[in-house]
């Protein structure tokens, strides 16, 4: 009998100092537990520490593409959404995030991102049934572009498309960070945040067709510097001084 009461005893001290150990000063909780960064999967942490630095907090007012934009979730498939954040867009700001072309998410974490972004698509019914297409169905002509961007573009761009009332939209550096698919997104949406009407109202009324908006890309794309960030020919520069004549 004294023998269980020993032991009774010892059993109630461990139950004791475990119940201490765990609940004492400075021990992490459950809670706090530290993910590993290719084990999070929570859409909301994965947008904000990837996507909303140039897309916008919810995928507005960046300044990058809406993703949020109802056009844009209707006239782009989920297999371009996935293919844009694993590989991103070569030449522009818009990096590849999957491991497999050099990011750091996993092909899961991509999955979540994709499938996030797409579920945007159920917070406004587009009632619009006559969409452009994400890509353009036929070659632009930068010759007829010209006139469309007289028409559509230059109250606010000015007449060469150097500034007015909005900003230049044929400076080089902002050319040279473009790719035309983003220019064409840029003339189908518009960035309402900042006033600018997408393709339905330029002019209201009157929507820009597939035709024109390819040609006012082609026309936008064509004033690209031929060697980004270099405006001045070498042969102008002193060498010794720097100093350009």
């Amino acid at each position: 009998m004294k023998n269980r009461v020993i032991l009774f005893s010892f059993g109630i001290i461990a139950l004791l100092l475990s119940s201490a150990c765990s609940s004492s000063p400075g021990r992490p909780s459950a809670a706090s537990e530290v993910i590993a960064p290719n084990q999070i999967a929570d859409f909301n942490v994965l947008y904000t520490q990837n996507c909303a630095g140039c897309h916008g907090v919810r995928g507005r007012d960046g300044a990058a593409i809406a993703l949020a934009d109802p056009v844009f979730l209707a006239i782009t498939d989920d297999a371009t959404i996935r293919r844009t954040a694993a590989k991103g867009v070569p030449g522009t700001p818009m990096p590849a995030f999957a491991q497999s072309a050099g990011g750091p998410l996993t092909d899961k974490q991509i999955d979540v991102l994709a499938g996030g972004v797409r579920s945007w698509a159920g917070a406004k019914t587009l009632q619009e049934t006559n969409l452009p297409s994400y890509g353009a169905q036929a070659d632009g002509d930068p010759k007829r572009g010209a006139g469309v961007f007289q028409t559509y573009c230059s109250s606010c761009h000015g007449p060469a498309g150097g500034g007015g009332k909005a900003g230049s939209i044929v400076d080089g550096s902002f050319l040279a960070l473009v790719s035309n698919q983003e220019l064409r997104m840029s003339v189908i949406l518009g960035r309402p945040a900042l006033g600018a009407p997408d393709w339905r109202n330029d002019i209201p009324g009157r929507p820009l067709s597939e035709q024109e908006i390819s040609d006012v890309v082609a026309w936008l794309a064509a004033q690209r510097p031929e060697i980004p960030g270099q405006p001045y020919p070498i042969s102008v520069m002193n060498r010794t001084t720097g100093e350009i004549r």
